[in-house]
C-alpha cells in the first residue's frame, strides 16, 4: 500500500479519479449491450426454469411454452423463456387498486 503524505496527495488523488473514470466507463459499456441470447437442450432449459424434462415436454405437446424445433431436436431461447416466466408474474394488490383507480378516472367514474 502506498504512504500517503502531504506532497504526493494531488498526484494520489489524480490517479484515484483516473481509476474511477475507468470503472465508470467499464460499467456503462457492460450495461449497454444486450443480454446475448442462447439456444437451450431440453435438459439446460429445465435447469434454467426448474422443471423437469416430461414437464416440459408435456408444455410443449400443449404449446404452452416457446420452443423451436429442428427434426426430431427441440431448442429453447434462453431470453423467450425468461420472458414467458415474467408473463406469469401476478400483480400484487396495489397494481390491481391502481389499475382499478385508472380505468374509474378514464370512465367517468366516481372514486373515493
Amino acid at each position: 500500500m502506498t504512504e500517503f503524505t502531504h506532497n504526493n496527495l494531488p498526484e494520489a488523488v489524480k490517479e484515484l479519479f483516473t481509476k474511477l473514470d475507468n470503472i465508470e466507463r467499464l460499467l456503462g459499456s457492460q450495461k449497454n449491450q444486450p443480454e446475448t441470447d442462447q439456444l437451450l437442450s431440453i435438459q439446460q432449459a429445465g435447469e434454467l426454469i426448474k422443471l423437469t424434462p416430461p414437464t416440459i415436454y408435456g408444455l410443449v405437446s400443449k404449446n404452452e411454452i416457446p420452443f423451436s424445433k429442428k427434426g426430431k431436436r427441440l431448442y429453447f431461447s434462453k431470453v423467450d423463456l425468461i420472458d414467458w416466466i415474467k408473463e406469469g408474474r401476478k400483480k400484487t394488490i396495489a397494481e390491481i387498486s391502481n389499475e382499478a383507480s385508472t380505468y374509474v378516472k378514464m370512465k367517468g367514474g366516481k372514486h373515493d
